[in-house]
């Protein structure tokens, strides 16, 4: 199983991304390839987020029965997570292989939230 990476950026838009093997070098090579330099990196206590203390500032979100302790949080991040789990729920049985593309969507989705996509999806429908 992948585990995932979501990453908030500043201006409120979500990136996802599924890091292969769960390994640290993936996940920290994902993180410095997608956040720029001087970033306030939030985190949970996944031991692969350590060594980006050594690049900029971390501070580490530890959860008490799912909800982080202390004034840090996450809200926004996990915000996402909780709509894609409602979202993906009914595709739990999608190949491991093709769940990507579902997350995909469910970023795009919660990205434009507030937007009505509606001309996007005929235009990129029609195009094909």
């Amino acid at each position: 199983m992948h585990k995932q990476i979501g990453i908030l950026k500043h201006n409120g838009t979500i990136k996802v991304f599924p890091v292969q093997g769960r390994t640290r070098r993936a996940a920290v090579s994902l993180v410095q390839k997608h956040t720029n330099p001087g970033s306030l990196y939030c985190t949970d206590e996944w031991q692969a987020y350590a060594s980006l203390r050594v690049r900029e500032e971390r501070i580490v979100i530890r959860k008490e029965r799912e909800c982080p302790k202390d004034r840090n949080h996450i809200n926004w991040i996990e915000g996402f997570w909780s709509y894609a789990k409602h979202w993906l729920y009914p595709y739990r049985k999608v190949p491991k292989k093709f769940f990507y593309l579902y997350l995909g969507k469910i970023r795009c989705l919660f990205n434009h939230k507030r937007e009505d996509i509606s001309p996007y999806i005929i235009k990129t429908a029609q195009s094909h």
